[in-house]
């Protein structure tokens, strides 16, 4: 199956760059920060994987419980809370290596080196019934890192991307990532299965956490980045100083900016409609009557590869369209391709309604997802970038995650065409609350979103420009 969700996204890939030589639009993808951009999605994308799916696959292997297993999932929590130390990321310099290698790869390096270390260990934790604790200990060790790790690569993205390159850039972001997935999911149970390489899961996890060195090298290439030195504690400053511009003064820099609550409250609720249909998705195909072959067959060779012919358009989609039509459009295709659903659960077990409903879906998720994430990156302060994405990327997690829960009770009473029309409806509060921050003009055409003019007193000089790259 990896075989063939490789030869997907490398055969798109391939695809982009002969665009990138032939569409201006594509152009941007030939550029070294976007390929960068790539190197360090690898890297962010499959930690994740290693402590959801296959953590779930090894933990059924070894006869963990489902109880226990469900459990586990929860270990991820520090995903969700990552702005709370994001603002130490951003503002606390590492002894030496900041000086020597820029604030980000410091903090990258330093994280990944942890993060390989702690793989190893959870891998050899052998988690069983009756000891589960040294496993569970390991798993939320791996998850701060990998929150961490992704809290700096986020950052480092925004800060090494032009205006030009960062809607393509987050595109080649988001096919790392997919590739990180990918690597992480069905290339380590290879690795560990006796039906496969037969390491074990302790060497696979190991050789798996290996894959931080696209990132490593990406950031060797592409240099220390955009990040402004000055704002860091400087010989003689108050702690107390130092401490309201590292955790006060992101907060109320974006707080300050007019629209910042409808921003933050349409944050919250753009992809409700999306997730609560993801969530419901895979019950409804098994009440169908759809076998699994059908719907994995159809996953991957539709599915998969519509999401990423999604994502590559989704940075010429902005270029074409500018930031605030592109919203807008994706919005609405995404709202509305849950109408397939709607079409579906009325004709029932229909291979081709559910590869036309699969694809729909996931074209139009893979565009509204670039469009989404390049949005949240322009929205984020250069001066405080760590900061500012991951309160924003919190925000539409806490959105998918817990406003989405509800999805359950209201398929088993309203039936499936009653539960996708009403995914369709729940959309449209987050569509009109983006009309209304286009129409204020708290939505502008440029992907850079940060209103300068709206910054609060005392701004860091860094808020109007771009700042001057620290030397490698």
């Amino acid at each position: 199956m990896i075989g063939w969700d490789s030869a997907i996204l490398f055969g798109v890939l391939a695809l982009v760059v002969l665009l990138a030589f032939l569409v201006p639009a594509f152009a941007p993808y030939r550029r070294k920060m976007p390929f960068v951009a790539f190197l360090l999605g690898i890297s962010s994308g499959f930690p994740l994987t290693l402590l959801l799916g296959t953590m779930t696959f090894w933990l059924s292997k070894v006869g963990i419980d489902k109880s226990t297993i469900g459990f586990a999932i929860g270990l991820t929590t520090p995903y969700t809370l990552k702005f709370l130390w994001a603002p130490l990321v951003d503002k606390l310099r590492i002894p030496f290596l900041s000086d020597w290698l820029g604030q980000r790869r410091a903090w990258l390096f330093l994280i990944q080196g942890l993060l390989v270390f702690a793989l190893w260990q959870l891998g050899a934790s052998a988690p069983s019934n009756d000891n589960i604790g040294t496993f569970a200990l390991w798993a939320i060790v791996v998850a701060f890192l990998s929150a961490t790790q992704d809290i700096v690569i986020d950052a480092y993205r925004i800060e090494i991307l032009s205006d030009e390159e960062i809607a393509h850039g987050t595109a080649m972001n988001q096919f790392g990532y997919r590739t990180g997935n990918l690597l992480a999911g069905a290339g380590t149970i290879y690795l560990a299965s006796s039906e496969g390489f037969g390491a074990g899961w302790a060497m696979a996890y190991g050789l798996t956490g290996f894959l931080v060195l696209p990132a490593a090298l990406g950031a060797l290439w592409a240099g220390a980045g955009q990040f402004d030195p000055s704002s860091a504690r400087a010989a003689g400053q108050k702690f107390s100083s130092w401490l309201k511009e590292t955790v006060v003064n992101p907060f109320r820099e974006f707080l300050g900016r007019k629209g910042a609550v409808l921003i933050l409250l349409f944050v919250l609720i753009y992809k409700i409609g999306d997730a609560m249909g993801q969530g419901m998705l895979n019950p409804m195909i098994v009440e169908l009557g759809f076998s699994d072959t059908e719907f994995i067959t159809i996953n991957k060779f539709v599915g998969f590869g519509a999401l990423i012919v999604g994502s590559a358009l989704g940075g010429p989609f902005i270029a074409w369209l500018g930031m605030g039509r592109a919203l807008i459009i994706s919005g609405l295709l995404m709202m509305l391709s849950n109408f397939m659903f709607v079409l579906l659960a009325l004709v029932g077990d229909n291979n081709t309604m559910l590869a036309l409903a699969v694809g729909t879906e996931n074209l139009t998720s893979g565009i509204g997802l670039t469009v989404f994430v390049t949005y949240l990156s322009g929205l984020s302060n250069l001066a405080y970038t760590a900061t500012q994405f991951a309160l924003l990327s919190s925000f539409a997690a806490v959105g998918r995650t817990w406003l989405a829960t509800p999805s359950g009770y209201l398929a088993e009473n309203l039936g499936w065409v009653g539960f996708w029309t009403f995914t369709v409806i729940i959309a449209i509060p987050g569509m009109t609350l983006l009309w209304i921050l286009w129409r204020k003009g708290f939505v502008v055409e440029s992907v850079r979103q940060t209103n300068h003019d709206e910054a609060v007193d005392d701004p860091p000089e860094a808020i109007n420009t771009r700042p001057r790259a620290e030397p490698s």
